[in-house]
This record gives structure tokens, C-alpha cells and sequence, in this order.
């Protein structure tokens, strides 16, 4: 029996399904710079996303910090408690100094704000289900699975969502993963190895961290791009392989994982892609749920370079300016004209795109 959970509390109708939390992000003593990241990355987005007025604090779904018994769902005993150990964690965030600081600190500075997205994932589940969408600004844990942590991945949020959906909302028994972050999702793809329930397409690339063999067998669509793989190309294969994806099994749910770190520079990602790229992806990620009726939750996942919450805010806004996210369209479903012509447009511009 579902055990009880704060994180499916309805939320109320007048807020955006967008989930954060200012405890996100992490801030302790200067050690967070000593990882290639922006660490207060997530709550830049909703800043911008303020500046823009697209949202207020008072609009946007709080997150819950996920629970010992909700992270159950997915996790062993024995790996939560290896989280106790400041080494293991400091390797798992690839921050070594970390390995030195008392437990309890680590706890509240680095594994809380991690928590904290965990429960943000799951409750944008729900919502997406509810609502036909949603985003949590932070999450896309995708190298975590239910025994093993590592990548800065310490909980498995991706396969918790999923497996919360699966357990506790009526009609959802199909799944899809859509992971465009620039490295292989082994930690979910480890976790759904044998179910059949879910769909995992991949598109990463293929020189760089995990490389797990093992877990590549999980992939139903696998896309390996080469080292400085730029716009054009890179486009050209994501719609090719999120439409043949969708097409091939209808899910209940996606799950997109919208990593930023296919951005030109990323030191992690290897590939070439522009901000207008990253917000061009998010767009045809959309369109093609949207137009299935497909309830889409995004995750923001890796990519910290400075210019990274800028992106995914533009990205955000894009969104909306196009009617493929929409406060009203959210409580109303996905019958909304201005969605449709956007999706009409859209096939035009993907002719044009293959005739070039």
C-alpha cells in the first residue's frame, strides 16, 4: 500500500506547475565553486522568469523536501545510509573537500538541496499528469539509480517519479524518458532495465563520463553524437528520434530531461550546440507531447556555465510565447487553437528544415 505523501498534496489551481524551492541551491563557505558549475543556478531562472513577469513567488509550486520513506520507493537502506559517510557523498558530487566536513553539514548544504529537487521531480509528476505539464527548475538526476549515486547525481528522481506515478495515479502505466542531457542516464536506465513500461530514448555523447555499457542495453532509441556536434545535425536527429519515439509507443507520461550542457563550451559536455539550439530542443520536445496530448514533465538537469539559467529561462518564455505552456491551457487541457496553428507551423518549418 502507497505509503502517505506530503509531495502529492494538490496544488492550488492558481499556480503555474512549475516547482521550486529557494533551498535548491547550494551555497556553503565557497566549496561549491571548486565544481565546474553555477551552484545557485536554479534560482537565477526563476529570477528571470520574475523579471519577466511570467511568474511570483506566490504563483509557482513549492517544493517538498522528499522524505526517508518517499526516497524508499526507489532506494535501498543501504544506500541511503552510505549518504551518512561525507566521503561517499564527496565523490558522488565530485567536490572532494566535502569528504572532510562533519557529516550534519554535508547533510544540510549539499544533500538537502538535492532532496529538495528529489520531492520537486515527483510532485511535477503529478502535476504534469494533472495539468499536461510541467517543469521543476532543478532535478534530472540521471546518473543515480537505486543503489549507486555519482555525476553530482545523489537520488534517483527521475525513476522515483515515475515509480510514484505508476504506484499511486490511476492510468498511468506507461512511461517515456526523454534524455537529451550531452551524458548517457545510466542510473535510470539501470532502474528500468527489465520493465517494459518504460521507453528510454538517449541522444548523448559518446566519448564522455558514464560510458556504462551495461545500462546502454535499457535504451530503446540510442543516439551517439560525436565530440562538437553543432545545430543543424543535432536538431535534425533530436526531432527525427522524439517523433519516432512517441510513434512507436504512446506513453502516459514523459519525462524529458532538458540538460543545458550540450551548450558550445560546456567543459563536460563536448558538444557545439547554441543558446538558440537548447531553446529550439525544448521547443520540438514540446510539440511533439503537445500535440499528442501527451503530460510532459521537464527536468533542467546538468549545464552550469554561467549563461546556463539565462537559456533555460529564454527556453521557459519561448515556451509560453508559443502557447505550448499556458497557466489556463494547464487546468483546460490541450484543446487550444493557438496550440494548434503552433504545431501546424512548426511541420511547415520541419519540411523546410529537411529540404535544405
Amino acid at each position: 500500500r502507497p505509503h502517505r505523501t506530503e509531495l502529492y498534496e494538490d496544488a492550488p489551481s492558481a499556480c503555474w506547475p512549475i516547482v521550486y524551492s529557494p533551498d535548491y541551491n547550494i551555497t556553503f563557505m565557497g566549496l561549491e565553486k571548486l565544481h565546474p558549475f553555477d551552484a545557485g543556478k536554479w534560482g537565477k531562472v526563476i529570477n528571470f522568469l520574475k523579471e519577466e513577469k511570467l511568474i511570483a513567488d506566490d504563483l509557482i509550486v513549492q517544493a517538498q523536501e522528499a522524505t526517508d520513506e518517499d526516497l524508499l520507493v526507489v532506494h535501498t537502506r543501504r544506500y541511503l545510509n552510505k549518504l551518512k559517510w561525507s566521503f561517499v557523498v564527496a565523490t558522488i558530487t565530485e567536490i572532494p573537500p566535502v569528504a572532510f566536513l562533519p557529516n550534519f553539514i554535508v547533510q544540510r548544504k549539499v544533500l538537502r538541496p538535492l532532496r529538495t529537487q528529489t520531492g520537486g521531480t515527483i510532485m511535477a509528476g503529478k502535476l504534469a499528469v494533472d495539468r499536461g505539464w510541467a517543469i521543476n527548475v532543478g532535478g534530472g538526476f540521471h546518473h543515480c539509480s537505486s543503489d549507486k549515486g555519482g555525476g553530482f547525481c545523489a537520488y534517483a528522481d527521475i525513476t522515483l517519479a515515475i515509480k510514484f506515478l505508476f504506484e499511486r495515479v490511476q492510468g498511468v502505466s506507461k512511461a517515456t524518458i526523454i534524455d537529451l542531457d550531452a551524458h548517457q542516464g545510466n542510473g535510470h536506465e539501470r532502474d528500468f532495465m527489465d520493465d517494459h513500461r518504460v521507453y528510454i530514448m538517449d541522444a548523448y555523447n559518446r566519448y564522455i563520463y558514464p560510458g556504462d555499457g551495461f545500462a546502454k542495453r535499457a535504451i530503446k532509441r540510442k543516439v551517439e553524437l560525436e565530440w562538437g556536434t553543432e545545430d543543424a545535425e543535432y536538431l535534425q536527429k533530436v526531432q527525427t528520434h522524439v517523433e519516432g519515439a512517441l510513434n512507436e509507443l504512446k506513453p502516459d507520461i514523459i519525462v524529458y530531461n532538458a540538460g543545458t550542457d550540450i551548450l558550445d563550451g560546456d567543459p563536460l559536455g563536448g558538444l557545439a550546440i547554441s543558446p538558440q539550439g537548447i531553446v529550439k530542443r525544448d521547443e520540438v520536445v514540446f510539440k511533439a507531447a503537445r500535440s499528442r496530448r501527451i503530460p510532459i514533465l521537464m527536468v533542467t538537469s546538468g549545464g552550469y556555465q554561467k549563461r546556463t539559467a539565462r537559456i533555460i529561462a529564454d527556453s521557459i518564455l519561448n515556451l509560453h510565447n508559443l502557447g505550448l505552456i499556458d497557466k489556463e491551457l494547464a487546468t483546460s487541457g490541450a484543446e487550444n487553437p493557438k496550440v494548434e496553428q503552433v504545431i501546424r507551423d512548426s511541420a511547415k518549418d520541419l519540411t523546410n528544415l529537411s529540404l535544405q
